[in-house]
């Protein structure tokens, strides 16, 4: 049963987008240093049911582009029959996880994938150095330079370093 904390509308987490958003607990990666460990326990929150969603979904349609997912990868099923039904109503998708990739059945769901766990040490999107990376699946593009334009520098060095040295 997928159970969610919360549930938002936010206009920073996909880029160019107004999304509702859906804090889903029973997260197992367990990131030190998360600002959503209270949403890891699963019985945590309220159940995400069909009703709920598609309420959620009739109160702000034509006010949201996107429905966002900040977990529920680990409900696979569940997860690609949320998205599907966000699909149907012409808003895009988009999946926030801590693991490194996702099944591609989940993907052919998604418009929007963020991939790698939170680390202190790296920063998150908004940081040059982060592990974490934000895809655009339909194109393959890596976006992180919306969240932080020094991003692409930073990348840009490293491939020349790179070519330089082999």
């Amino acid at each position: 049963m997928m159970r969610f904390s919360a549930v938002d509308i936010v206009f920073q987490e996909v880029p160019g987008e107004v999304a509702l958003a859906y804090t889903i607990t029973g997260c197992p990666v367990g990131c030190k240093g998360c600002h959503s460990a209270d949403s890891w326990p699963a019985e945590r929150g309220m159940e995400l049911t069909d009703e709920h969603f598609e309420k959620q979904l009739n109160r702000y349609q034509g006010l949201v582009t996107a429905v966002l997912f900040l977990g529920g990868e680990w409900y696979p099923e569940r997860l690609a029959t949320l998205l599907r039904r966000a699909q149907l109503l012409g808003l895009q998708t988009c999946l926030y996880t801590g693991y490194e990739q996702v099944s591609a059945a989940l993907m052919q769901h998604l418009t929007y994938l963020k991939t790698g766990p939170w680390r202190p040490e790296c920063g998150g999107l908004d940081a040059p150095t982060t592990n974490q990376r934000y895809y655009d699946l339909r194109t393959g593009e890596v976006l992180n330079a919306l969240f932080c334009p020094e991003f692409i520098d930073i990348k840009r060095k490293e491939e020349q370093h790179v070519a330089l040295t082999t």
